[in-house]
């Protein structure tokens, strides 16, 4: 189930485009929301899917949440493109 999830978190272009922000470094809800002409709602959810997929952690700082990228996922996902695709990592 774990891959199914990543790659319906993966298809989205607002998540993608949520997950290139956050290569920059952690930020707050409110800081990925500045950057779409989406309601909050919206970006809370697709950041409910990010999570859930395990691309993403979210850790508390008083009374801000801030979202961070998990990156050995993403590894796990090049990794298997790459055996996918017969390259060798010898």
């Amino acid at each position: 189930m774990g891959l199914h999830n990543t790659m319906r978190a993966l298809a989205d272009t607002t998540r993608r485009e949520i997950l290139n922000l956050l290569k920059s470094g952690k930020m707050s809800a409110g800081e990925i929301c500045e950057r779409f002409n989406v309601s909050g709602a919206a970006v809370s959810r697709h950041l409910s899917v990010l999570k859930e997929a395990d691309l993403i952690y979210d850790t508390r700082d008083g009374k801000y949440i801030y979202y961070e990228l998990n990156t050995s996922v993403l590894e796990e996902i090049l990794l298997w493109i790459s055996e996918l695709k017969g390259e060798n990592n010898d």
